[in-house]
């Protein structure tokens, strides 16, 4: 059995919040938590909220022990993203990229 729970649209890079998942990744899910508050990032807060829903899904819906839980998939693919001009000397107009992530957090119960 397994809980899943999704962030479409979130918007920071994909590459920042890779860094985070990989700190959690394959982690019980208290000490999961328990890093991404203690980690100074600006995808921490994003993917601290995620784990939390996750874990809710887990307990409520699926009736799963949430002392046996761990992080068994996250991972982040690239959103739409938003072009913007930003005006450069000479008349030129450079592109700027806005890019959006989808986070996944999946969790499973331990044997």
């Amino acid at each position: 059995m397994e809980a899943r729970a999704y962030l479409r649209n979130a918007r920071i890079s994909p590459r920042k919040v890779s860094i985070v998942l990989d700190l959690i990744r394959n982690k019980p899910a208290d000490l999961a938590l328990s890093v991404l508050e203690l980690t100074p990032k600006a995808a921490s807060p994003m993917v601290s909220k995620l784990l939390k829903s996750a874990m809710a899904n887990a307990e409520n819906n699926h009736n799963m022990s949430k002392d046996n839980l761990y992080v068994a998939e996250c991972f982040v693919t690239p959103g739409p993203i938003m072009k913007r001009i930003m005006p450069r000397a000479q008349g030129r107009a450079y592109r700027i990229l806005k890019r959006t992530s989808h986070i996944t957090v999946v969790l499973k119960e331990k044997e």
